[in-house]
């Protein structure tokens, strides 16, 4: 999920939602990147293989858990 809100400069950013992520693209306050700025493809790619690399660790240590529960049944 994206949405723009105000960078408090009074220019707007763009913020996107998977989850707890919080990722800020853009806007004229981040240095060296001028009034906008948005991710490129791979900049995309790269931090949504990142983010579902942390989600397939976290659904690992749940499936560890719910058999360590299974055991102690």
């Amino acid at each position: 999920m994206c949405h723009e809100t105000d960078c408090g400069c009074g220019h707007h950013t763009h913020h996107a939602h998977w989850g707890e992520q919080h990722h800020h693209w853009g806007g004229c306050c981040m240095p060296g990147y001028g009034h906008r700025r948005f991710p490129t493809r791979n900049e995309l790619i790269s931090e949504l293989e990142e983010y579902l690399k942390q989600l397939k660790a976290e659904m690992k240590g749940v499936e560890e858990r719910i058999a360590e529960l299974k055991k102690e049944a």
